[in-house]
């Protein structure tokens, strides 16, 4: 989109941001990736033609950075994992060598684990990991390999397991290993806002947009709900048999209702993590140009967090947006307090010491603060006891059955809203064909 409006804040910090993205580019503010194991969500994509594109969610050349280690320079997370890797195997070689695994490894064992830890480690033949050519093959050479006269590599000084361990980079190896990050994860073509838009088609002409639910009543055997247009106007009502109320706890709370007192307890009892992005356009795709960065994820310990490059357009010459925040906990209360141009402004800051490029190539930001955005109020919902708390919170309360991210084990997720709603739709129509 060429031109838009956000109104990103609350009534008490309000701000209105205009995108002025060049054609194409876009910042995904909520969702922003789907993982191949999140079956739902791709189900629904396939069944309603939204077009995905692969995510990428771990790149080797990307970085790893920790303002107070190797003197403020980013570090390329190949280097980073190939060292850890290889003086945790070359140490695990030494025991399994002093026959310290003999209680637990076979002797044939302790063999072929010997000759797996050498190639896992990229191990000389003596079982060391140093500088050299086997190390190279796996963190980068100091020059690569060419062709003709000048062709040989020089091989690149591996850092001594003490400077990793000491400069924490290694807490983001892992990054790419959890369930849900695991390649191949997608995106959809063109923005997230692709699968609701999709939805919307299916669902044509019978959602109400732009209302604003302010109260919920049972009677008998029916439900009302009360809501007014967000343009504002008169209230207006609708009853039903039965409420499926999918509305975010932060914001169910402040709903006038009259839910059991172990619902209403549930519900006031859920908090609500606090999250912050920012999108930056630069000029030029300097990530790709100047540093062979083709999508993934840097890392860092200052508050920005991490840096997203776009997995699309690859060898592009325009503008290219990247998400150049994305906070939890404290540093996103920081980003959220401030103002928009104030948070885009510090995020620029930040992430020149990971990228000097950014303030000569910077065209527009926006930044959204998950805290202030009115009908959510957060990112997803903490149960303060899920164990005492969950399946209560999934009981029919009244004709009221609810539903979302918040009611599932994958919080957070678009699958575990959508599993969720669906779990809610299937007992409720048990409910009404045993009645």
């Amino acid at each position: 989109m060429k031109t838009a409006w956000a109104r990103s804040d609350t009534q008490s910090f309000r701000h209105s941001q205009e995108v002025t993205f060049s054609e194409g580019n876009y910042l995904n503010p909520g969702p922003w990736r789907i993982p191949s194991d999140h079956y739902a969500v791709l189900d629904y994509c396939k069944r309603f033609g939204v077009k995905l594109e692969p995510f990428i969610q771990v790149n080797y050349s990307a970085y790893l950075h920790n303002s107070n280690a190797f003197d403020g320079k980013p570090q390329r997370f190949r280097e980073i994992s190939t060292d850890f890797r290889g003086h945790v195997a070359e140490l695990l070689a030494k025991v399994v060598d002093q026959g310290a695994l003999d209680a637990e490894v076979t002797e044939a064992d302790a063999g072929l684990l010997r000759d797996a830890l050498k190639r896992y480690g990229a191990l000389t033949d003596n079982m060391e990991y140093t500088t050299g050519e086997q190390s190279s093959a796996f963190r980068g050479w100091a020059s690569p390999e060419g062709g003709g006269t000048t062709g040989k590599p020089e091989p690149s000084e591996v850092i001594s397991l003490s400077d990793i361990l000491q400069s924490n980079l290694w807490r983001n190896l892992t990054a790419g290993d959890d369930l849900h990050m695991q390649s191949t994860i997608f995106q959809p073509v063109g923005g997230m806002d692709k699968i609701a838009e999709a939805f919307a088609r299916e669902v044509d002409g019978l959602v109400t947009y732009n209302a604003k639910v302010t109260r919920i009543r049972h009677e008998g055997d029916t439900v009302t709900v009360t809501w007014m247009p967000s343009s504002g106007g008169d209230e207006q009502t609708e009853t039903a048999d039965y409420c499926i109320c999918t509305i975010p706890f932060s914001i169910l709370g402040q709903v006038d209702h009259d839910f059991s007192s172990r619902m209403s307890g549930i519900i006031d009892s859920m908090y609500y993590a606090s999250s912050f992005k920012c999108g930056i356009e630069f000029k030029r795709r300097f990530w790709e140009q100047d540093e062979n960065i083709y999508g993934g994820i840097s890392y860092t310990n200052l508050p920005i967090s991490l840096i997203s490059y776009p997995s699309t357009d690859f060898f592009s010459d325009g503008p290219a947006v990247l998400l150049g925040a994305y906070s939890w906990g404290a540093a996103s209360y920081q980003f959220n307090a401030m103002s928009p141009p104030e948070r885009v402004e510090t995020v620029l800051a930040y992430g020149s010491q990971i990228h000097p490029q950014y303030r000569d190539e910077f065209v527009s930001g926006v930044a959204v603060g998950w805290h202030r955005v009115p009908w959510v109020l957060g990112c997803y919902g903490i149960w303060k006891d899920r164990d005492a708390d969950y399946m209560d919170a999934t009981v029919m309360d009244g004709r009221t059955l609810m539903a979302g991210e918040h009611i599932s084990y994958l919080p957070a997720w678009m699958e575990g809203a959508i599993l969720s709603a669906l779990d809610a739709v299937q007992r409720l129509h048990a409910t009404v064909t045993e009645a």
